[in-house]
């Protein structure tokens, strides 16, 4: 996709900060950290979103995330971490071309994931839960 900015950064017209490369995928540094050391994943494909990506690409793109983040774990000295993708934009999702994010975290940063916890009326679980197995 020629003006997806992700793609411009794995064909090098855009420079970025790699922590690592292959032929088929590409980490670098968030240009906005929710904390330092913050690195994007990313298929060099272009693909919109999580379910967007093949089978294959997929279980790669998950283990080149689980590389980066031993190597963020061991670099930074990090006391955990988040794994995360925002699909589509009422997920949050800026760029449309799927990404992993792995924030470094440590004690005391600062940053708050969280949401209103909703709950089900009676019957409901049971009405969803039929919805979405029916469909898998």
């Amino acid at each position: 996709m020629t003006d997806c900015i992700f793609c411009k950064i794995a064909n090098k017209e855009i420079p970025s900060n790699i922590v690592y490369e292959d032929d088929r995928f590409l980490a670098f540094l968030d240009i906005a950290p929710a904390n330092k050391g913050h690195v994007l994943v990313i298929p060099k494909e272009h693909h919109e979103v999580y379910i967007d990506l093949p089978d294959e690409v997929l279980k790669e793109l998950s283990l080149v995330t689980k590389k980066v983040c031993l190597a963020m774990s061991k670099s930074l000295k990090n006391c955990g971490y988040n794994i995360f993708m925002n699909n589509k934009e009422t997920a949050g999702q800026i760029v449309p071309h799927a990404h992993f994010h792995i924030i470094p975290r440590f004690n005391d940063d600062g940053i708050k994931f969280s949401y209103e916890h909703k709950t089900y009326s009676d019957g409901e679980a049971e009405q969803f839960k039929e919805k979405i197995s029916k469909e898998i």
